[in-house]
């Protein structure tokens, strides 16, 4: 019984590994550099706003000074009662790029959030349509070239990166590390043409794709999913990009609170349900062992000891050896990609505290199915 442990441990190792050297080493030696060429189709940035005033001052200046030959920028406000209004209209004439559309009514038919993207979906000039949110900034006047520059005929689809904000403490640690990993995830997946999510805050797709699948007919009354839903059911495995050069990321401001970071990943979280089934087999696989790793490695450890068996040591320090030393060079060669995001002499750690969270989460997950009425 206890040499079972020593089967499912290796087999655990390597099912994690299959999925660093077959899906991340795709993220990992990607080398597609900027090219930008002399085609640079109109683009639409939409940006919903529910009281994000403070946000929108800093956020709006950024996007009007974007370097591109032809560009607009909706503001879609959600019913803000915080100012956001006045603030813009008695602005708009400074900025050449923005305009403004005030979203009054909420229906229950559909959320208000794809309910907003809708309407700036159907008021857009452009056939190219890039979107972000209020708490985001763009590092680069060429954000928007960074990301049309992977649009072509055949690529109606591109995925940004965007990373938090460092800050002190804890929590922003854990946040950067989680993001950065589902990073990892969803653009190697995507190269290996199993897209199945992008972020909000930073991606791209053509407006006839949109249309064409009816925009968010299938899922309008879940919260979430505007992104990875909609990409679910549009992508293929031939029709999206990814855009990692610096100009195209997107920064974000974290949560500074557990009790917020954690009602923002429920909402994230609840939405995987609505995903295709190889997508769904895909992850569970993946964060499955990741747990079943770490639980049964604590079990040979134990079963070591208890059993004076040294074996078991042996093993179970070459199994994690292995697996660590192929994972810190994957992840660090990516990280160096998606500008050190996390700090390189902690992935390691990340490791064991994605398996709690994956734990901790999963649980709570389980007992708490309140469903969400906000998208903000």
């Amino acid at each position: 019984m206890a040499y079972s442990l020593l089967y499912a441990l290796g087999a655990f190792v390597f099912i994690q590994l299959f999925y660093y050297l077959f899906f991340f080493t795709r993220l990992a030696f990607y080398s597609k550099g900027a090219n930008y060429g002399n085609t640079r189709p109109g683009v639409t940035i939409l940006v919903c706003a529910l009281n994000e005033l403070e946000n929108l001052k800093q956020l709006i200046p950024l996007l009007d000074i974007q370097d591109y030959p032809e560009f607009e920028v909706i503001m879609l406000d959600d019913r803000s009662d915080d100012g956001s209004e006045q603030f813009i209209r008695e602005n708009i004439t400074k900025w050449k790029h923005i305009r403004y559309i005030r979203i009054n009514d909420e229906f229950t038919h559909i959320t208000p959030k794809k309910y907003a993207l809708t309407v700036g979906m159907k008021q857009a000039k452009f056939p190219i349509v890039l979107m972000t949110d209020a708490d985001c900034r763009p590092v680069s006047t060429h954000w928007i070239t960074a990301m049309t520059s992977r649009v072509s005929e055949n690529k109606d689809i591109v995925l940004g990166f965007s990373p938090y904000i460092k800050q002190k403490g804890l929590l922003n640690w854990f946040i950067r590390c989680e993001t950065f990993y589902a990073a990892v995830q969803y653009l190697s997946f995507a190269l290996a043409g199993f897209t199945y999510m992008g972020v909000g805050r930073n991606i791209l797709y053509k407006k006839s794709l949109f249309f064409a699948n009816k925009g968010f007919y299938r899922h309008k009354h879940v919260f979430g999913g505007d992104d990875d839903i909609f990409l679910n059911e549009v992508s293929t495995g031939s029709n999206t990009d990814i855009s990692i050069e610096e100009d195209s990321f997107i920064y974000s401001e974290p949560k500074s609170t557990w009790k917020t970071w954690y009602r923002q990943k429920q909402r994230h979280l609840a939405v995987s349900k609505y995903y295709k089934m190889r997508n769904k087999l895909l992850l569970g696989l993946l964060s499955g062992a990741h747990i079943a790793v770490w639980i049964t490695g604590i079990a040979v450890l134990i079963a070591g000891i208890l059993t004076s068996n040294l074996f078991f040591i042996e093993i179970l320090v070459a199994a994690f050896g292995i697996k660590w030393l192929v994972q810190w060079l994957i992840l660090n060669f990516i990280n160096n990609k998606l500008n050190k995001t996390v700090e390189s002499a902690s992935l390691l750690l990340m490791d064991f505290a994605l398996f709690m969270y994956y734990l901790i989460f999963g649980f709570l997950t389980l007992i708490n199915r309140k469903p969400r009425k906000s998208w903000n």
